[in-house]
């Protein structure tokens, strides 16, 4: 956090697992860090108050990864969640297979003399990238900003295959990983011949690459799929829940449908009467 956000905070660092004694007001709770699974650190938070308990999740992912701790969700009587892949068509494939076509896409292209280029958020999503190339047995350079990223990592304890600074000249005959945004960079210009995937849970769509503007899209995320929102619901048990995030009003009416108390709070929701064997939809 202090690496991508500047200036001064007050900060209270708390363990996983370890609650903290809190107040607002005249009103005291206890707040206790859980591990999200969504990168490196990413928590969420649960929180007791008066006999009652909320979890607020931000973003997580149950998968288990390769570069974070697993996530640990706790029963609670609310729950706000983070729905960015809240539709029923984001069901993403096992990341295993994902990864050993990802390795063969850049075997590939190295064996065309061409540099597979892999474009993938410089934290989270990079190390996850790395994790999964361990064994690989393929050279690697990665952007700047990556590499600053990957060294907070390596710091915490997480291993990653060897690699190299990208300095624009030293990409020949390796996997480069870098930023999306990197891709409109001076150094990314003086590449030869390249060939481009984008690293994305919106590699479901099969719009994805023309709108990356790459050659290929491979479906890693660290956000839950559909399946795993919904397990999410299921393992906290909540008596309410409220949406955040992507398709937050959707998501919240496919739990409606499940018996759910359900609302967005990011979006209007949408409340469907049923009459006879027809609905009618209310915004």
């Amino acid at each position: 956090m202090r690496h991508r956000v500047g200036g001064k905070r007050a900060e209270k660092l708390l363990q996983f697992g370890e609650p903290m004694k809190l107040a607002h007001g005249k009103k005291n709770f206890h707040l206790t860090a859980l591990p999200a699974g969504h990168i490196l650190g990413s928590a969420m938070a649960w929180i007791e108050s008066d006999g009652e308990t909320l979890l607020y999740t931000g973003d997580f992912k149950l998968r288990p990864g390769l570069a974070a701790e697993p996530c640990e969700p706790r029963p609670a009587d609310y729950l706000i969640m983070e729905t960015t892949f809240g539709l029923p068509r984001y069901v993403f494939p096992p990341e295993p297979e994902v990864r050993r076509d990802l390795i063969q896409f850049c075997r590939d292209a190295l064996a065309e003399g061409v540099t597979p280029v892999l474009l993938a958020y410089s934290l989270g999503k990079s190390q996850e990238l790395l994790a999964g190339l361990h064994h690989a047995d393929l050279p690697i350079a990665i952007h700047k900003e990556t590499a600053r990223l990957t060294r907070i990592y390596e710091h915490f304890g997480e291993k990653f295959p060897t690699y190299r600074i990208f300095d624009g000249q030293n990409a020949t005959g390796a996997v480069l990983v870098m930023p999306p945004q990197a891709k409109r960079s001076t150094l990314f210009q003086h590449l030869d011949k390249v060939r481009t995937a984008v690293i994305t849970g919106w590699a479901m769509d099969s719009s994805c690459r023309f709108r990356s503007g790459t050659d290929a899209a491979f479906a890693l995320s660290d956000h839950a799929d559909f399946p795993g929102l919904i397990e999410m619901v299921r393992q906290v048990n909540p008596k309410k829940v409220f949406t955040l995030h992507g398709f937050a009003a959707p998501f919240a009416r496919v739990l409606r449908e499940m018996g759910f108390d359900a609302h967005a709070l990011s979006e209007a929701d949408q409340f469907d009467l049923a009459l006879g064997l027809q609905s009618i939809s209310m915004a």
